[in-house]
């Protein structure tokens, strides 16, 4: 593969798409520390939006945003723990009530540790989905009620390709990521009058230091190898799609999978 291969070569940010329609959004993004969610963070800040991002990792979330400082309005960090549901609806209801209520809500926050079958007990069961899974729900609910008053607003859940290709090694990873693209076609449906549109994005396999931790320079050849398209996917990619997703250009797109995957299916 060249260099000049269209496939392996990222968009500067002076190339990438503008939405105007973004600027001065309030943006919840959860899992915003690191990874494919700092991709999120940094993209809807360049927007211009007003972005908000919830992580537990300290040192990475910080660093982030003292790098995105001059960029504008840099994005506000909150260390809040996901599993504990009352905590997040409590900072989500602070938040809004300080700032006013948020337009677009990514939730994006998961962990994806490997288990074997005979690993699972009932309490690692209960963690895996409420790492996975049920924040999704319980964030999403605590936005509702101020998207419906300001006449809309933008869910984007986080889903995965791993169930689709049905991965080793991930069975409650996976069973939490299916429920995500459920969970997201139920919302679009009973939030559609509100003018309140959910949607979900399947990435492929994303290069991120987590990522990298898992895959041999032979196995991350082996998944280019597998996809359409030959380049690797990195958080920009997954940017991309959400940025769209989000801005007005999307006002009729609801209920639906996002596969941003460079066909490795």
């Amino acid at each position: 593969m060249s260099e000049a291969d269209p496939a392996n070569t990222v968009l500067t940010r002076d190339q990438r798409a503008i939405y105007p329609s973004l600027k001065g959004k309030r943006v919840l993004i959860t899992g915003g520390g690191s990874g494919i969610g700092a991709g999120l963070v940094e993209g809807f800040v360049r927007q211009g939006a007003d972005v908000t991002f919830f992580d537990i990792a300290d040192a990475d979330s910080q660093a982030l945003v003292g790098n995105l400082s001059g960029l504008g309005k840099a994005p506000t960090y909150e260390n809040v723990d996901l599993t504990d549901i009352k905590g997040a609806k409590a900072t989500i209801a602070r938040l809004i009530e300080e700032h006013g209520a948020f337009d677009v809500l990514i939730n994006n926050a998961a962990n994806d540790d490997r288990h074997t079958i005979e690993e699972v007990t009932e309490d690692y069961w209960e963690n895996r989905l409420n790492v996975n899974l049920r924040h999704l729900f319980f964030c999403a609910q605590a936005v509702i009620p101020g998207m419906k008053a300001k006449g809309g607003g933008v869910i984007i859940n986080m889903g995965s390709i791993s169930w689709h290709l049905a991965l080793e090694g991930l069975i409650l990873y996976q069973t939490a990521k299916a429920g995500i693209e459920g969970l997201t076609r139920s919302l679009a449906r009973d939030l559609g009058p509100d003018n309140i549109r959910s949607v979900c994005i399947v990435p492929g396999n994303v290069k991120t230091p987590r990522q990298m931790k898992w895959y041999t320079p032979e196995g991350e050849a082996e998944i280019v190898n597998a996809q359409c398209l030959k380049g690797r996917l990195v958080p920009d990619d997954i940017a991309a799609m959400a940025l769209f997703l989000a801005s007005d250009d999307a006002r009729l797109i609801t209920s639906h999978e996002f596969f941003v995957d460079a066909g490795w299916r």
